[in-house]
């Protein structure tokens, strides 16, 4: 019978804290998560953060030095009906550890099934997200588990990795490896471990048996660009499609928009990722250039949710090439940003008196709303009034984009405000 061979990441998945790198902050000495694993009492969890930190890892090292039965599902391929067997069979296993890759691709329904084993510790859930998990997992299963967030490893990370795999790896430490530069191996993983070392072994096994292999940033370059797969369906690729994807919506092409869409659907991505990543866009690169790009975007975000693929790629395909299509501003987006540095330089300066709220006698008496003009009351429902503390008077935070909806805004707030802003 054969043997399937586990790639490089798998066979150095480590088994002990010790050994983990990265994650500090959770599993190093004194720290919240590891206190409990060495207490033999480890919560319900959710662990969050990018591709390739160490969120599979985390649950399998939990699992080994607990002693406890443990079971894993995917959401890509699991249903109610998995969720239910596990259960099932947990009962007559204590303290059993449910793991669940990518739990944000389990709808309302799968997670509800989880809702009663986990509240009467038939079973402890490990859930492992990309996603924020506030979003993507429903509040009732969320308060029922702690919530750790994963860092993306660093470049010292990713570099003692390599060092680690060349020695200790059964087959690597057998090949005289030269490892003399590492950027282009650490720029390509984008921070990812598992794509970190699976590019290594690729590279490794570009030489023949014997070859001294020297790993330069040339040979990297040239080996990845031959081998490593444009879009990898557990989520490799995920950032730079998803990176191509939304600069061609912003660039207004809808041609590209389109392609690296049909990639990301062809990869498996998820649905609901590629229909909120539209919705920031319309917000973000076309504002009030275009308002009812947002209202499409929604749309579009709440029709995907309900039907999935494959009828949601011609949802997802009107939405990416009008939002291509629309006139971009991003004034919006510089306006919060600009406010939000006004609060950090200026901290809480105190609102003006007379549009502060005066529910009480006491605020009246201290003059709490005293002197407020109501708008309706005035010509053109305006009233040249201040509304910002005295101390950033005048300042101009939002300034219009130059195409037509927002030339037009410019026109009214300038007639309305003179030259106090600037408009």
């Amino acid at each position: 019978m054969s043997t399937v061979h586990a790639p490089l990441a798998e066979r150095l998945r480590p088994q002990l804290l010790e050994n983990l790198v990265g994650q500090k902050h959770l599993t190093g000495k004194g720290s919240i998560l590891r206190t409990a694993i060495e207490h033999g009492s480890v919560p319900s969890m959710i662990l969050w953060g990018p591709p390739g930190t160490g969120k599979t890892t985390i649950a399998n090292i939990i699992a080994h030095t607990l002693n406890v039965p443990f079971y894993t599902l995917s959401a890509i391929s699991s249903g109610v009906k998995d969720v239910r067997e596990v259960i099932e069979e947990a009962k007559s296993k204590p303290k059993a550890i449910l793991f669940i890759d990518e739990i944000h691709r389990f709808n309302k329904g799968q997670q509800d099934a989880l809702l009663g084993a986990v509240e009467k510790g038939i079973i402890t859930l490990i859930g492992a997200t990309t996603e924020n998990p506030s979003f993507e997992v429903n509040s009732a299963l969320l308060s029922r588990c702690q919530v750790y967030v994963l860092k993306p490893l660093n470049d010292k990370d990713l570099v003692e990795l390599l060092k680690a795999a060349i020695t200790n790896d059964e087959e690597l430490k057998q090949r005289k490896i030269e490892l003399k530069e590492t950027e282009a191996l650490i720029n390509i993983s984008g921070g990812d471990a598992r794509k970190l070392l699976n590019l290594l072994e690729i590279v490794c096994n570009s030489y023949n048996a014997g070859d001294t292999i020297i790993i330069t940033d040339e040979k990297v370059m040239d080996i990845a660009q031959k081998r490593v797969a444009l879009y990898d369906k557990k989520g490799e690729q995920h950032y730079d499609i998803i990176s191509a994807f939304i600069k061609s919506m912003r660039g207004s092409d809808p041609n590209a928009a389109v392609y690296w869409l049909a990639r990301m659907i062809d990869g498996g991505e998820d649905v609901k990722f590629i229909a909120r990543r539209m919705l920031i866009l319309a917000s973000e690169d076309i504002g009030n250039a275009n308002p009812n790009a947002l209202l499409l975007a929604n749309a579009t975000f709440d029709a995907v949710n309900k039907i999935g693929y494959p009828e949601s790629n011609l949802i997802l395909s009107q939405c990416a090439t009008y939002l291509a299509s629309s006139p971009k501003s991003n004034a919006s987006l510089k306006a919060i940003g600009t406010a939000m540095e006004a609060v950090r330089r200026y901290g809480d300066l105190p609102v003006p008196l007379h549009i502060r709220n005066s529910p009480t006698k006491l605020m009246k008496d201290l003059d709490y709303g005293k002197g407020y003009e109501y708008s309706h009351s005035y010509e053109n429902n305006f009233s040249q009034q201040e509304y910002l503390p005295k101390e950033i008077s005048g300042t101009k935070f939002f300034d219009p984009g130059k195409n037509a909806r927002e030339e037009e805004l410019r026109k009214l707030l300038k007639s309305l405000w003179k030259e106090k802003y600037g408009y």
